[in-house]
């Protein structure tokens, strides 16, 4: 017939391979989406509910501790490095911040500050900081803990001259 002189094989038509892309790009962005989710996931959701709950009681009664004693902090952070002034009855020689990230637990980090001057330590960070990062302070015998988060008036801004 007349028809099929002129009909090329299939795979060299135009319409059977637009018909195969449609659902071979769904695939290819299907699969995108779950290496990105994997990779990428937020580490909201805490495993240990009720043991989380009952370590939530210990830490307030360190944290009346710290109030009663009048122990309050005030951080200032200079590019990788953090300042901690401390009044109150205590002066602990060291204690341990620990500075956790508001979404991504594997860049949390503790660090054990020394001090400079009494009521004033430092220590040098691992990471660089940002505002929203939560921070806690312990003392090294676990007595009073405190507790809060950076925010942008606790960063100071070094000015070089070039």
């Amino acid at each position: 017939s007349r028809w099929q002189e002129h009909e090329e094989p299939w795979y060299q038509q135009f319409w059977p391979w637009f018909l195969i892309a449609l659902p071979g790009s769904v695939v290819i962005a299907g699969l995108s989406t779950l290496y990105i989710a994997n990779r990428y996931s937020d580490d909201l959701v805490v495993d240990s509910y009720y043991k989380d709950g009952l370590a939530i009681n210990k830490e307030l009664a360190k944290q009346a501790i710290a109030q009663e004693l009048g122990i309050t902090a005030e951080i200032k952070v200079l590019d990788r490095r953090a300042q901690v002034r401390l009044s109150g009855d205590l002066s602990p020689e060291n204690f341990v911040v620990r500075f956790s990230h508001p979404l991504e637990a594997d860049r949390d980090f503790s660090v054990t500050l020394s001090t400079v001057a009494p009521g004033l330590y430092q220590t040098e960070l691992p990471a660089k900081l940002s505002p929203n990062w939560h921070w806690t302070m312990e003392a090294t015998d676990k007595l009073w803990r405190l507790d809060g988060s950076l925010s942008s008036a606790d960063f100071i801004v070094s000015e070089r001259s070039e």
